[in-house]
């Protein structure tokens, strides 16, 4: 077989599985290890793959992150599916960490008629969205970052350095099995960080779509959390992987209106 063809069949098993290991590409190409190391090394400088220890993924295009308009209005209906679920691992008189993002806005709606709650965030339109309400809610100030209203910085991780909360709903960039979940920049993924350092428990809120994605930066590896919660709209394969390293909390179609 010639190295042109044996480098597109790796391409068309990674389209199909989107992992692959050298011992299995040895065994299905009839090649040594050493020729399947030449052709991964040849199709990461064609900038195809990404090679990983004993293997290769699919190089896919990196998430970059949208203005607060555009995130939205998309999967809006599955974020609300997901808010809802979330909301029975709240329990009364306890400290809550809500990231920045559209689905732990759709929390923070859910939470105006709670009493005996704190509400700790970096998100002004959550802050915003809790302001009439009974909730206590502290703001993890520092620098805007304008068309999305997330505060990030010094001032915003100090804040978080001295907290300790009951409870942390994390959103999400990207999540891939590999990759871990990522942030589309440094200082995203140190404000994550910090967050879920200050969290008894951490959830993972994020609909389908993030999934089987990833940005630049990495926040932190699927182990490193207690869950995730999201929609019926990931596929039983994914879920299996992930039910491997936590656990999967799924909202279906008909749940909310």
């Amino acid at each position: 077989m010639l190295p042109k063809e044996r480098r597109n069949m790796i391409l068309e098993q990674l389209n199909k599985n989107e992992k692959i290991d050298i011992e299995q590409l040895v065994e299905q190409l009839n090649v040594s290890a050493m020729t399947i190391r030449r052709d991964l090394a040849y199709l990461e400088d064609e900038e195809k793959i990404i090679r990983t220890h004993g293997g290769a993924i699919l190089n896919k295009p990196l998430i970059i992150e949208s203005s607060f308009h555009t995130k939205e209005g998309k999967h809006s209906h599955q974020k609300r599916q997901i808010a809802q679920k979330a909301l029975n691992f709240i329990q009364n008189h306890s400290t809550i960490l809500l990231d920045s993002g559209t689905t732990t806005l759709e929390i923070a709606k859910l939470l105006k008629d709670k009493k005996d709650l704190t509400v700790v965030t970096n998100d002004i339109k959550i802050a915003a969205e809790l302001m009439d309400s009974e909730v206590k809610v502290i703001v993890a100030g520092g620098e805007l970052q304008n068309n999305v209203g997330t505060l990030f910085g010094p001032l915003t991780e100090q804040i978080l350095k001295n907290l300790h909360v009951d409870l942390f709903f994390l959103g999400a960039h990207a999540i891939h099995l590999e990759a871990g979940i990522t942030a589309p920049t440094f200082e995203k993924a140190s404000i994550k960080k910090l967050m879920i350092e200050a969290a008894e428990t951490t959830w993972l809120v994020a609909d389908s779509s993030k999934f089987d994605q990833k940005s630049l930066t990495k926040v932190c590896d699927l182990s490193s959390i207690y869950g995730v919660i999201t929609d019926d709209g990931i596929t039983d394969e994914c879920e299996g992987k992930i039910k491997e390293h936590l656990q999967v909390i799924t909202a279906h179609g008909g749940e909310v209106k």
